[in-house]
């Protein structure tokens, strides 16, 4: 195995349960997704676990993994049926990644293409998972995006089926919520067992810069390194909340969940910290203040677009169960996120 120092995860096999070690151990593992941000660092890891990642792709040499061994790449689409059941049939276990999805502004826009285009993606692959006699473990990663717009602040998992998901990501949230119902009950009926992660807002290295599908970290990095006249222009009043997960925690926890926690029912993976946007484009415009010798301050909009008011995962769960946390401090994900923001996107 090789890694390019530019790509390669902070994450350490000892950092895993070492029943974690020994179920990946050797085991053809398809990661639906596998080429994109989260999927390329859990392929990264799967191979520290010494698992063969299997990946669908449209890309023959994906630029994430193309300097990684051990790995099969399929081409083609997971909208096909039989292609699906042709790359499930040689797999023991099946991580599902693969979503649709962007910033806030696309998800408002569109919430029938999206959740239209989860479904049709998630339908193909469980099924067939529930049709194949070789797939021991199938993960449904879901979202924080489930949870209604006024949960409880830290949410736990109960919420997640209460009311209706945040109307802005609506699309995106009732997709993830039928993929959990599905989850379960492929589960009751075919037997297939099922891990369902509902992990937090992801950020990091590879994450996606474009203005028009980025999620609020990558947007106001890029917004900052872009700003001619010292001002940082931020959606909202800043009193909006989120709680971000570093991607090498977020992919170490599904691998976690994946391997040990197969009984149909959603836990939480997320960080014990609640960030305010207003917290958050401070702590940019110091970093990127630094880098680009600049006197960068945010200025507030009221009248753009936010979302939830405010999240908090509710870590009990994850802890009791799994004994999980992260190993990732979020100014040090943020610092790590610039750092390669600078050196491979600008």
């Amino acid at each position: 195995m090789i890694f390019n120092n530019m790509y390669s995860t902070s994450v350490k096999k000892e950092d895993f349960h070492i029943d974690t070690i020994s179920f990946f151990e050797h085991k053809n593992v398809l990661v639906t997704g596998g080429s994109g941000f989260i999927g390329s660092h859990v392929v990264e890891q799967l191979l520290l676990l010494k698992a063969n990642p299997i990946i669908i792709s449209r890309n023959k040499s994906p630029k994430y993994l193309k300097n990684l061994k051990g790995i099969k790449t399929f081409i083609g689409d997971l909208n096909d049926k039989t292609f699906v059941s042709n790359c499930i049939n040689q797999s023991h276990v099946v991580m599902h990644l693969a979503a649709s999805v962007a910033g806030i502004e696309y998800n408002k826009n569109h919430p029938a293409t999206i959740f239209k285009d989860n479904m049709e993606m998630f339908m193909n692959t469980i099924h067939a998972a529930a049709e194949s006699n070789a797939i021991e473990r199938f993960l449904v990663t879901s979202s924080a995006c489930v949870y209604p717009r006024h949960c409880s602040i830290p949410t736990k998992e109960e919420e997640g089926e209460k009311g209706e998901p945040e109307p802005t990501n609506s699309g995106y949230g009732w997709s993830k919520r039928m993929e959990e119902y599905l989850g379960k009950k492929y589960n009751e009926e075919y037997g297939l067992k099922v891990a369902i992660a509902r992990p937090y807002n992801a950020y990091g290295p590879r994450d996606n810069f474009s203005p028009a599908m980025s999620h609020v970290i990558p947007s106001l990095i890029k917004k900052a390194f872009d700003a001619e006249n010292d001002i940082l222009k931020v959606w909202g009043d800043g009193t909006h909340s989120r709680s971000f997960l570093y991607v090498d925690d977020f992919a170490r926890g599904l691998i976690e969940v994946t391997s040990r926690y197969d009984c149909a029912d959603a836990i939480n993976i997320g960080a014990n910290e609640e960030i305010s946007i207003k917290e958050l484009a401070f702590k940019i415009c110091d970093q990127v203040n630094i880098h680009k010798g600049t006197k960068l301050k945010p200025m507030f909009d009221d009248k753009g677009i936010t979302g939830q008011p405010r999240r908090k995962c509710d870590v009990t769960k994850l802890k009791k169960k799994l004994n999980f946390t992260t190993n990732t401090s979020f100014d040090d994900g943020l610092s790590k996120t610039i750092e390669w923001y600078k050196r491979e996107i600008l």
